[in-house]
């Protein structure tokens, strides 16, 4: 593997995360250079290896067992096999964790300390470790024993209340928003450990739960509710404090409009020729269009119905009237910014069709020490006998006998 040049570059994450929170939250860390010691059970490994179709492809267009979910969340880690539920295991473990930095485990609350691998069980032992743990609930609270899922969470979190049409279902987020979100939360609090850690000395236990971070991120609809004592409505593709803010129709399909202030709302209906929806009380001001919504968003759909999407898009932003496409997944990776930011990329892998994969891209850019992208999504355990190697220094003997008895 590549040397990591980021600017978490020589630091070590012991990473015994599963399905997505964790993972994304170390793929960010790996990103930033460090080295992602990614732990997977002989035989199992991490359950979203099997969350497929699709998977990728290999040259003989066979389905590898890498899935699209997993290669979602794994790039620039080293995986390696370890059963951690024998005893040798955690001796193993203990070894590769006196070698590292942070530990980031995602097993239901109490699940590690069975193996002696507990934060409890550790902080004597390894002072200065940085240890994460991310659950459905958190370690203290009546839920705390149970597993939490992002579907549940984003339903007992309140996200689903707001997401739907009006008058429709509740609706969760098309992407497991909630696991992203923890992730970035967990990787926030660790960056934010280690700076204290600098100053200090002193690693500590950081607890990171989805209902929190949900709870969280409700962000401006949560204080609608706390600062009113009112249920924010579910308003669709709509905007709760501005207007127009929204999915409008065209000639040919939908756009987006979307204006933040009056002197926008001015400009749309100058170059739009409806000047009248500017001058109207109703409409004048950005509180008044909230209290009037649903009278004015016809009236818009019909002049914007006028012309094509493409129309609207082109020549409104240069006015400086905000709107654009509602891109799928292929308007997305080819759309020039996309391209322009390098958010589509594509790693070298031993078992794809073409020799590489492609993954979409870190958003972090920085100017010193750049996102490095050293090693693709890992297939299960192919790191084990380099990693115990170099970090432990096992010899080929300790590592054959360790092999016929299951520990790797």
């Amino acid at each position: 593997m590549t040397k990591p040049t980021g600017p978490l570059s020589g630091l070590r994450v012991f990473d015994l995360s599963r399905i997505m929170a964790g993972p994304s939250c170390t793929q960010m860390l790996g990103d930033m250079g460090a080295d992602v010691i990614k732990i997977e059970r002989p035989g199992q490994g991490d359950d979203t290896r099997k969350w497929g179709p699709p998977f990728l492809k290999d040259k003989e267009g066979n389905d590898t067992d890498e899935s699209a979910y997993y290669l979602s969340a794994n790039r620039n880690k080293r995986s390696v096999s370890l059963d951690i539920s024998q005893p040798d295991g955690q001796k193993l473990a203990k070894q590769l964790i006196a070698k590292s930095d942070i530990l980031v485990e995602n097993f239901k609350v109490g699940g590690l300390a069975k193996y002696g691998l507990s934060y409890d069980d550790l902080k004597d032992e390894f002072p200065n470790l940085i240890y994460c743990s991310i659950t459905g609930f958190g370690q203290t609270g009546p839920y705390a024993p149970q597993a939490g899922y992002d579907f549940l969470i984003q339903g007992m979190g309140g996200i689903m209340s707001l997401t739907g049409e009006p008058d429709g279902q509740p609706m969760k987020v098309g992407v497991a928003i909630v696991d992203l979100m923890c992730g970035m939360y967990a990787s926030n609090a660790i960056l934010a450990a280690l700076h204290h850690r600098n100053q200090t000395g002193e690693g500590q236990y950081i607890d990171v739960s989805l209902l929190d971070t949900q709870i969280a991120w409700l962000a401006n609809q949560g204080l609608y509710y706390l600062t009113s004592g009112e249920l924010p409505p579910r308003l669709g593709n709509g905007h709760p404090n501005i207007v127009p803010y929204n999915v409008v129709p065209s000639s040919n399909g939908h756009f987006i409009l979307a204006i933040g202030n009056d002197g926008q709302y001015k400009k749309f209906c100058h170059f739009a020729d409806c000047m009248n929806l500017f001058n109207d009380e109703r409409f004048h001001t950005n509180q008044n269009r909230i209290r009037n919504r649903d009278d004015l968003y016809p009236l818009i759909g019909e002049i914007t119905s006028k012309h094509p999407s493409e129309y609207w898009i082109e020549k409104l932003p240069p006015l400086g009237v905000p709107c654009g496409p509602v891109n799928d997944m292929k308007g997305v990776f080819a759309h020039p910014q996309t391209q322009a930011r390098e958010m589509k990329i594509s790693m070298p892998h031993p078992t794809a069709a073409q020799g590489s994969v492609d993954l979409i891209g870190s958003p972090m850019k920085f100017s010193q020490t750049p996102v490095d992208y050293r090693k693709a999504p890992p297939s299960m355990g192919q790191d084990t006998q380099e990693v115990l190697e170099k970090v432990l220094g096992l010899d080929e003997t300790i590592l054959h006998t360790l092999k016929e008895d299951g520990i790797i």
